[in-house]
């Protein structure tokens, strides 16, 4: 029976320190992303579930526990096999979009490609790759923004511009940071609707972390965090 599970985390630790004193962040945290699901790490702040889920992107390294892609550890990769993964097999959004200011919105969902691909690559394959970052900005409905650069949009624009952006290298899994903290009630309900369309229509994987129970009640797994560990884990739609 092939592994249901996109990526998993097993008994997780973390901490930093301040100063001589040792922070413990994460406590031996285990979770499970299924193939095709939402599933939602709800928490107050500083429950941990946000240092977790840089570890899950790999953007950090546990100070115990392991994690798996696919059923491959990726927590003790190579620095380049961890960019490798980043770059090829997620995508990950943020709560503050991370834009580049001085780009277009066109130019920032361009700019993965544009960084990963030699320049005599992505000048062979400029046209096509132009083709699939307009086919993005049409998927989030912000094709009519695309040459407008970050200051001139919204918020909510700013987000949907971070998740075409997301989606240029055709991702697996997408895992999003707090993607609807920094946005107003209905602006917040509209990005979660469309997240909600990329995984039903595309099959789309997603993991989110949030600290907004309504939010959390929408995805189909929801993990609860508080004080570095998984209180419980409950399914909220068909999930098994």
């Amino acid at each position: 029976m092939s592994n249901p599970f996109v990526l998993q985390a097993f008994g997780v630790k973390k901490s930093y320190h301040k100063d001589k004193i040792e922070v413990p962040v994460l406590r031996g945290v285990d979770v499970n992303i299924t193939e095709g699901v939402v599933t939602a790490l709800v928490g107050r702040s500083g429950s941990g579930k946000s240092t977790l889920m840089h570890l899950l992107a790999t953007l950090d390294q546990p100070d115990e526990g392991e994690i798996y892609f696919r059923g491959h550890r990726i927590d003790n990769a190579s620095r380049a096999e961890r960019d490798s993964f980043r770059n090829n097999d997620i995508g990950i959004i943020f709560q503050f979009y991370h834009l580049l200011p001085e780009l277009s919105a066109l130019e920032n969902v361009l700019a993965p490609i544009m960084i990963h691909k030699s320049a005599w690559s992505y000048f062979k394959t400029r046209k096509e790759t132009r083709q699939r970052a307009e086919a993005m900005l049409d998927r989030v409905g912000l094709l009519h923004r695309a040459t407008h650069k970050p200051s001139e949009m919204s918020g909510g624009e700013m987000q949907r511009c971070a998740i075409a952006r997301s989606l240029m290298t055709d991702p697996s899994l997408l895992l999003a940071d707090e993607p609807t903290g920094n946005l107003d009630t209905e602006t917040g309900r509209d990005i979660l609707k469309l997240l909600r369309e990329l995984n039903g229509d595309d099959g789309l994987t997603i993991a989110m972390i949030t600290h907004d129970d309504a939010i959390a009640e929408q995805a189909d797994l929801c993990y609860r965090m508080d004080d570095g560990v998984v209180k419980s884990a409950k399914p909220s739609m068909q999930v098994a």
